[in-house]
């Protein structure tokens, strides 16, 4: 199961990429927008990071027109590893060498098929461990320090 959300900007990119994820057979959970008419992005990914938080998803999606307001918002959620990827190696390497549990795209500096290819290579990358691991857990207990 993955969490979704994205702004208005970034309404068609999320919608395409629940179709792909839903044809993929995997179950999405979706925190909006319902449309391309203006909203916040806040609460949207603060719902997404809190689902994450919860343990009842593993991975979240963030959508918005670059996709720094996002990944800004979403990485201030103790737990959340948020990476923004606007290309496939970007993607690659946030799950290799930093085990991201977050996706954000930037719906603006992406066409639809170049998102939904970002996602697929996002969802088929596996974290290296060894000396990435280490680097992950020294981010952790930055995080633990610092986010009280």
């Amino acid at each position: 199961m993955i969490a979704i959300g994205s702004d208005h900007r970034g309404y068609k990119l999320k919608e395409e990429i629940k179709n792909y994820l839903r044809n993929q057979n995997i179950e999405v959970v979706d925190f909006g927008a319902e449309s391309e008419e203006r909203v916040d992005s806040l609460p949207i990914a603060t719902n997404v990071c809190k689902l994450i938080q919860s343990g009842k998803v593993e991975k979240g999606i963030l959508i918005c027109g670059t996709g720094l307001a996002m990944s800004v918002i979403a990485n201030k959620f103790k737990g959340i590893i948020c990476t923004l990827c606007n290309e496939e190696l970007s993607a690659i390497r946030s799950k290799e060498h930093n085990d991201s549990n977050m996706l954000a795209i930037g719906a603006e500096m992406v066409d639809i098929n170049k998102g939904v290819s970002i996602v697929k290579t996002w969802l088929e990358t596996e974290h290296l461990g060894g000396v990435y691991a280490e680097r992950v857990e020294r981010i952790r207990r930055l995080e633990d320090e610092n986010m009280k």
